[in-house]
């Protein structure tokens, strides 16, 4: 059993969709982060589910490693083949199959990218809520249980996935969850591939709950003397009760990268940017409330809109922060890492991470969607200096336990991977052997994207 045999037995099958070329696997080979480049030793490019199987048993015979690939915007090296094996490209499933209005869901396979999605619901009146910036796929974003912007009012893809279809390491294809909004039948398997980043199975169909789109719409952004005034603004409007669609935090280096890289104006200081959904009037009376707390604790500078272009404008800002970093440091690399605490805690988390790296001496924006109590920080480094990456793996390994002191996580929304597999046991204790225990039962000869989440071998 090799490799070699099941890419030859695979390739009978696919013909030229299934690629060697230097191109297609040094692309699947890349990664967003400090990862190196990791090329599989074939690519895949599944337009079925039955070829999906198909794929899975043959690997299965040969041992052959199998890793997912949606649009390979992932932070922590989830997709990459350390292993070698077979990068599964799912970027030609990536229709539509169904929409029902009334019933406000969709069923999607897993190659289709989020704004695609929003294209197809644009004439419905329905939109689908997880916005995490980038232009991930909706199998990808599943397999990560991705968040983002939205995420303080409508939820994560934990409470927007209601069932999935998957192809499990031997081959059989499941079906978890239903159309219905609830259920007491079982096991929740839905949940159990959530997150589980292509170690269990491979997701083949979504179907996804939908929501209106808002009557009205309020954007806003505003500059705060300091970083602990701005978060603790969050924490008292979440604890007052405005309902908030979005409510973003900016440091002033990030401030700084906007101006530079879309043309902005703002304030080198830190930043809220907030949307509220609802009616015209209940939009008009939350921003007003939002808007007094605000000022409470030095809020200035505030540019409301409601129109769509300059909303628009705003949250692309917003979600191109890394690619605005980047462009500020030229020539360097980032490592791009994330936590989340209990709200009460967030402020200290973020004074502390700020401090921390500001001693580092090394460059590392803060930013992210403090409504849920989740920052992020973009630590950049000089590839020519390695002693610079050993110092931000420092600073994120101090993140980590932070975040575990307080109380929280060590990743809110990027996911385990590689990148955050050292801390999952400090986490999780003996419910990360429990992992273990059903990764073995899932997948017993660890075909399935191994290396990322559990450790078996």
């Amino acid at each position: 059993m090799t490799i070699d045999a099941a890419i030859a037995e695979l390739s009978t099958v696919l013909g030229d969709r299934l690629s060697r070329s230097k191109s297609d696997l040094d692309l699947h080979g890349q990664n967003e982060s400090y990862f190196d480049t990791t090329p599989p030793d074939a690519v895949a490019y599944p337009t079925s589910t039955e070829e999906v199987q198909e794929i899975v048993k043959i690997c299965a015979r040969h041992g052959c490693p199998i890793v997912p690939w949606g649009v390979g915007t992932s932070l922590e090296g989830h997709a990459l083949a350390i292993r070698g094996g077979v990068s599964v490209d799912f970027s030609r499933m990536n229709r539509v199959l169904s929409i029902n209005a009334e019933d406000m869901d969709c069923v999607v396979q897993p190659g289709i990218t989020r704004r695609a999605l929003a294209e197809e619901l644009r004439a419905t009146g329905l939109f689908f809520s997880v916005d995490p910036g980038a232009d991930a796929t909706l199998g990808g974003m599943a397999a990560t249980r991705a968040s983002g912007t939205t995420a303080v009012r409508y939820g994560t893809m934990r409470d927007n996935v209601l069932g999935l279809e998957v192809v499990l390491a031997d081959g059989r294809v499941i079906r978890t969850g239903t159309r219905a909004r609830k259920s007491s039948a079982g096991y929740d398997l839905t949940a159990l591939f959530l997150g589980s980043e292509g170690t269990l199975g491979l997701i083949t169909e979504l179907t996804l709950k939908l929501h209106g789109q808002p009557e009205a719409i309020s954007s806003a952004v505003c500059a705060f003397p300091d970083i602990h005034a701005a978060v603790s603004a969050v924490i008292a409007t979440i604890q007052m009760g405005i309902p908030m669609a979005r409510i973003e935090f900016v440091d002033a280096a990030t401030a700084q990268a906007f101006n530079a890289y879309a043309g902005s104006s703002l304030p080198e200081m830190p930043h809220l940017m907030i949307e509220f959904h609802g009616s015209d009037t209940s939009v008009a009376e939350d921003a007003t409330r939002f808007g007094e707390v605000a000022e409470e604790f030095g809020a200035e500078g505030f540019q409301w809109s409601t129109k769509t272009e300059e909303r628009n404008k705003l949250w692309r800002m917003r979600h191109d922060a890394y690619y605005a970093i980047m462009a500020s440091q030229p020539g360097k690399r980032a490592m791009a890492t994330d936590i989340c605490v209990p709200i009460s805690r967030l402020a200290d988390a973020v004074v502390e991470t700020q401090e921390d790296i500001a001693q580092s001496g090394l460059y590392g924006p803060l930013l992210g969607h403090v409504g849920d109590g989740n920052f992020h920080a973009t630590i950049v480094t000089d590839p020519t200096r390695p002693e610079e990456l050993k110092t931000a793996k420092a600073l994120a390994r101090r993140m980590n336990e932070r975040a575990l002191r307080m109380g929280g996580t060590v990743t809110g929304e990027h996911g385990v991977g590689m990148g955050k597999i050292d801390y999952m046991s400090e986490e999780h204790g003996e419910a990360w052997s429990v992992m273990g225990d059903l990764k073995r039962t899932l997948d017993p000869a660890n075909i399935l994207n191994p290396g990322k989440v559990v450790r078996l071998n």
